[in-house]
């Protein structure tokens, strides 16, 4: 089964997180770029750096796309993650902006 086609923003950010390449996850990312996991909200630069360090790279994660759909620039997500933070599927939204991401978000389980 082969993963969902993405925005080529998106799928740098997927692809990064699986090359456990943090410079190339910062640099995904739109200067004023965030994470929002759960409404802990990391911004800039040193921001998404400290997430990817804590929660994603830095944990060791996998991310496999198992479902994706755009919308003008956002793209919602539903994916497995792999990693010593989080085992199991979650769902995301990346907002697109200049061919980076300018938002992920992954909202609070329902």
């Amino acid at each position: 089964m082969s993963e969902p086609q993405l925005p080529q923003a998106v799928q740098r950010l997927v692809d990064a997180i699986n090359a456990a390449d943090t410079e190339a996850f910062v640099a995904a990312f739109t200067d004023d770029g965030y994470v929002d996991d759960w409404g802990r909200v990391l911004s800039g630069p040193a921001g998404v750096r400290s997430w990817a360090e804590t929660d994603a790279i830095g944990a060791g994660a996998r991310m496999t796309v198992l479902e994706a759909s755009t919308s003008d620039d956002v793209t919602e997500l539903r994916f497995g993650w792999s990693s010593r933070v989080f085992n199991g599927e979650s769902s995301a939204f990346a907002t697109v902006r200049d061919d980076r991401v300018a938002a992920f978000r992954i909202p609070p389980h329902a």
